[in-house]
C-alpha cells in the first residue's frame, strides 16, 4: 500500500481515486476513480471478470488496495495517516467503521442454526451491544419491512431464495449502515423469485439511502440508479446517467457490451 493518499477532497459517501488491486502479479483494478453521493444509487456493470466485485470488497476492507486513495465519509478505508505514513487500522478499528457499510452478497451466508429473527438480531447484539430486547424488535421492524412477517420463526431451510436474501437485506440494514454495498444480489436466484429483491431494493432506494450495486440486472439499473459506471478490465470505462449510458453511450466498449447484452435479453 502506497502513503501518497491525499485527504478526502469532497463529502461524497464513497470517494475513489485511481484504486489498484493485484492478486498474485494479476492487476484486477487498474484505476478506479469513482464518486458517489448521498442519497444516490449507482449501479455498476460490466462483464465478468471486470473488478466490480473487487472493488465493492475493497470498500468494506475485505480486500486491501495496493495503491490510490479508497473514502468512505471521508474516512480512508482501512488505515489512518500519521503525518506522511499510513498506519493499517486494528482489526476493532476496521470493524467499527465495517459497521456502518451494509453489504449483501450474491450468497445469503445466514446462520442455519437461527431462525430469520435471530440472524437479523445477532449482529446488533454482538457489536453495537443492543440488548436483546431492541434487538428482536428492531429485527421485527426490519422483516416486516422486507415483506417477511409471516416468516420471523423459519429457519434458512425453510425460506425460498428470495425470502433469505431478503432476509441477508433486513440483517445489513439492522447496523443502522450509511451504505449499502449489493454484490450481485439477484444472480443465485431462481428467475421468478428476481423481483421480490429488487422491490426490496427500490424501497431502500425511494427511502433515500445510499447504494452501490453490482448488478447484471439493466432494467433496473435503467428504472433506479441516478448512474451508472461501465467497467471493464479493472478501470471505469464510462459513467452517465442511466438514460445517456442506454441510450447514447459515449465509448465504443460500452456500446459493444450493451449491444450484446440487450439483445441477449430480448433473445
Amino acid at each position: 500500500m502506497n502513503d501518497t493518499l491525499t485527504s478526502a477532497a469532497t463529502p461524497s459517501v464513497i470517494s475513489a481515486r485511481q484504486v489498484l488491486k493485484s492478486f498474485k502479479g494479476q492487476e484486477v483494478l487498474r484505476g478506479v476513480d469513482l464518486a458517489v453521493e448521498q442519497g444516490e444509487v449507482a449501479c455498476l456493470i460490466g462483464p465478468s471478470g471486470s473488478g466490480k466485485s473487487t472493488f465493492l470488497r475493497c470498500i468494506n476492507h475485505l480486500e486491501k488496495i495496493d495503491g490510490g486513495a479508497l473514502y468512505v465519509d471521508g474516512e480512508m478505508v482501512g488505515y489512518r495517516r500519521v503525518g506522511n505514513k499510513l498506519h493499517e487500522l486494528r482489526d476493532s478499528e476496521v470493524a467499527a467503521r465495517r459497521a456502518r457499510i451494509g453489504m449483501v452478497f450474491q450468497r445469503f451466508n445466514l446462520f442455519g442454526h437461527m431462525t430469520a429473527l435471530q440472524n437479523v438480531a445477532e449482529a446488533p447484539m454482538q457489536v453495537k451491544g443492543e440488548s436483546r430486547e431492541q434487538a428482536m424488535e428492531n429485527a421485527r421492524v426490519l422483516l416486516t419491512r422486507v415483506g417477511l412477517a409471516h416468516r420471523l420463526d423459519a429457519y434458512p431451510r425453510q425460506l425460498s431464495g428470495g425470502q433469505q436474501q431478503r432476509v441477508a437485506i433486513a440483517r445489513a440494514l439492522a447496523m443502522k449502515p450509511r451504505l449499502m454495498l449489493f454484490d450481485e444480489p439477484t444472480s443465485a436466484l431462481d428467475p421468478e423469485l428476481v423481483g421480490e429483491v429488487l422491490d426490496v431494493m427500490r424501497d431502500l432506494a425511494s427511502e433515500g439511502m445510499t447504494m452501490l450495486v453490482v448488478t447484471h440486472e439493466m432494467a433496473f439499473a435503467r428504472e433506479v440508479a441516478s448512474k451508472v459506471a461501465f467497467m471493464d478490465q479493472g478501470v471505469v470505462v464510462e459513467i452517465a446517467s442511466p438514460q445517456e449510458l442506454f441510450e447514447q453511450p459515449r465509448q465504443p466498449r460500452t456500446r459493444e457490451f450493451l449491444s450484446k447484452v440487450i439483445s441477449t435479453a430480448r433473445g
